[in-house]
């Protein structure tokens, strides 16, 4: 029986605290693990956590390469009103070739999915033969001497966007600045933007098609924008459609939105009912 992981995520597993102080686990690597597992595929996370930290140990198909780090990555959102403050508080360590185990270089789907500046874009050059998705949000942010997050100018732009198949990104990744896509859009082979209740949008070959997102009730958006990118990875590599994948996305996304956390991370059964029965956003 071949145990080599289907799909592959690169990032740091977070610690996201919550205001009674303890924390839910969060981060790309996460959800994303999550989601594949969800969706039938065998998982590979490499990722740098606390030694101790317990990591999908109730999971047996998604198996975890482990960097030891003093600390595991931490983030803490105050909100006021409707503004929220992200702080980073801890970071564990970066992510490098030579943390990659020497036969996972073969794994068909690989998702380099940073939080932190953590992952070392030259990862990317390992993976010749599978299809190779990035959602670049770590690498588009920094913070102050106190962990206050910012948006910053992602200076692997040119170095990256050669080697990958997809890139998935959202406004909120880039300050908003429709420049920043653009630039993406223009360098990339297919760049999707998901747009929340919006839906998201497909960039490819100097033209645009959107796609509607499902109408339900939303409890917690939290982490549905690696879910869809998750699932859009998996549905490219098996369809190479990027039309079929964003309305699979957004259909596996949709349910991440109604619960809180992963809890409602739903089988491919699930998906599929609802993409035949679900009602669009007008």
């Amino acid at each position: 029986m071949n145990s080599l992981p289907q799909y592959l995520v690169i990032g740091h597993v977070t610690k996201d605290l919550v205001p009674d102080g303890t924390f839910r686990y969060g981060g790309t690597a996460t959800y994303s693990a999550l989601a594949a597992e969800r969706l039938g595929l065998r998982v590979g996370v490499l990722t740098s956590a606390e030694a101790t930290l317990p990591l999908f140990d109730d999971v047996p198909s998604i198996i975890v390469h482990r960097r030891p780090a003093d600390c595991t990555t931490t983030f803490e959102n105050i909100y006021e009103g409707r503004t929220r403050r992200q702080y980073v508080r801890a970071v564990a360590e970066m992510l490098s070739v030579d943390d990659l185990p020497a036969d996972w270089g073969e794994i068909p789907i690989v998702h380099l999915g940073p939080v932190a500046q953590e992952v070392d874009v030259a990862l990317a050059s390992r993976f010749p033969r599978s299809l190779l998705g990035i959602t670049p949000q770590g690498w588009l942010r920094r913070w102050n001497g106190c962990g206050l997050v910012e948006p910053e100018s992602w200076n692997g732009t040119a170095d990256i966007l050669d080697l990958v198949n997809v890139v998935v990104l959202s406004p909120e990744d880039v300050g908003g600045d429709m420049d920043v896509i653009r630039h993406i859009a223009d360098r990339t082979r297919l760049l999707v933007v998901t747009m929340g209740d919006g839906g998201s949008i497909i960039y490819r070959g100097g033209s645009t098609v959107h796609v509607p997102a499902y109408e339900v009730a939303e409890v917690d958006p939290t982490g549905a924008g690696d879910v869809f990118a998750t699932a859009f990875f998996v549905r490219m590599a098996e369809t190479d459609d990027p039309l079929e994948s964003a309305r699979f996305a957004n259909c596996v996304a949709s349910f991440v939105i109604e619960g809180v956390g992963p809890s409602n991370l739903p089988t491919r059964e699930r998906v599929e009912w609802r993409l035949r029965h679900g009602r669009l956003r007008s």
